[in-house]
């Protein structure tokens, strides 16, 4: 009996790799948007306080 060389494994384990690594990419891609995103309220929000403060 001969048994499957570990390729077989490899591969599986290069595309499962290449998988998380998009994922991750694309999960602190939308990290960093949400970050921006919560920047841009704050700052808005401090630019309105002190035109409240200026009247």
């Amino acid at each position: 009996m001969i048994d499957k060389p570990d390729t077989d494994r490899n591969g599986e384990h290069a595309g499962r790799e290449m998988r998380l690594r998009a994922a991750l990419r694309e999960n602190l891609k939308r990290r960093k948007s949400q970050s921006r995103g919560r920047a841009d309220q704050v700052g808005a929000t401090e630019r309105s306080d002190s035109e409240r403060q200026d009247e």
